[in-house]
């Protein structure tokens, strides 16, 4: 058995903060942003938004693409960095507010930035070893809320919003055909979040990051996934019809789009009009080429992320 994509959906906050509102608020400009980032706007969630709201919007919009009912998912996986709770986890207040009463397993996954691609290969090890039909997996981040906007050097990045998918089972089509995950917590220094957990009591969460050394490390371990990925399905650059990448910064996407020497216009980019998402970047991107009528069934399609931990990750998949 397979896992494959029956439906996908995403939910953005309709509160938008854009270059133009930063320039009030911190020494830069529209042009240094994009120039940087390749972003101009982000959106954010309402002070009566939480995560799981957005996750909720989301993962229904999923239900619905995918034909399914809410009561035939069988397991649901958030992936966040930005919880509504330390506990219960996010995963069971989606449950809880999504109506879905038949006892299915409700978990949280925490990879940061690669948080959905560690999510779906998770539910896809449930789907292929049978112990679910039917799979909710969800990215959703409210990353304003850790967000210090006297920071200059990364405040510009971050957004809030939500993506999903549901998974099904396939036993003639190959759906998910490998993930690779990997991570080396020996560089926590470089993209943390300062308190909000148990050795940082007292200290406000914000996000803290090196910029160029992420970067660096971003472009080469994404470089190596992209490598592993297709020698371990002994594939070539030309067989993937289209790269969805997390959308960390349009730089990032840009050397691994040539690293695949792929043209520019096979790779989904929604950086530029949401920011970065975290865990709720590559579902994102994927619901928006799915629903623009881009990305076709049949298709084979390249998700690969990287982020604080460090995580980084890829799925190979038939879509």
């Amino acid at each position: 058995m397979n896992a494959k994509i029956l439906g996908t959906g995403s939910y953005l906050p309709e509160q938008l903060l854009t270059n133009a509102d930063l320039e009030k608020r911190i020494e830069t400009t529209d042009a240094w942003i994009v120039e940087r980032t390749g972003i101009r706007q982000r959106h954010v969630a309402s002070a009566e938004q939480f995560t799981s709201d957005l996750a909720v919007v989301a993962g229904q919009r999923a239900i619905e693409a995918a034909g399914v009912a809410a009561q035939d998912i069988e397991l649901i996986i958030v992936a966040t960095t930005t919880p509504d709770r330390v506990f219960p986890s996010t995963a069971c207040l989606v449950q809880s507010k999504l109506s879905i009463t038949n006892g299915c397993p409700a978990m949280d996954v925490q990879a940061v930035c690669s948080g959905f691609i560690y999510a779906l290969s998770t539910a896809n090890a449930f789907i292929r070893s049978g112990q679910v039909k039917t799979a909710l997996v969800i990215g959703a981040e409210t990353l304003t809320r850790i967000t210090d906007y006297s920071d200059r050097g990364n405040c510009m990045l971050w957004g809030d919003g939500a993506g999903a998918v549901v998974l099904g089972v396939t036993q003639t089509e190959p759906g998910i055909i490998s993930t690779h995950l990997h991570a080396d917590g020996r560089y926590e220094d470089m993209l943390y979040v300062e308190g909000g957990g148990t050795c940082g009591l007292g200290q406000t969460p914000y996000m803290r990051m090196q910029g160029n050394s992420v970067f660096k490390m971003a472009v080469n371990t994404l470089d190596a996934i992209v490598d592993e990925t297709l020698v371990a399905n002994g594939l070539t650059k030309s067989d993937i019809d289209w790269l969805v990448p997390h959308q960390a910064n349009k730089r990032i996407i840009d050397a691994t789009a040539k690293k695949l020497d792929m043209p520019s216009d096979r790779v989904i980019l929604t950086v530029g009009e949401q920011g970065n998402t975290s865990a709720a970047s590559i579902p994102l991107a994927l619901d928006t080429g799915i629903r623009d009528g881009r990305i076709q069934r049949g298709e084979l399609l390249l998700m690969e992320a990287f982020g604080g931990g460090f995580t980084w990750g890829s799925a190979l998949v038939r879509y």
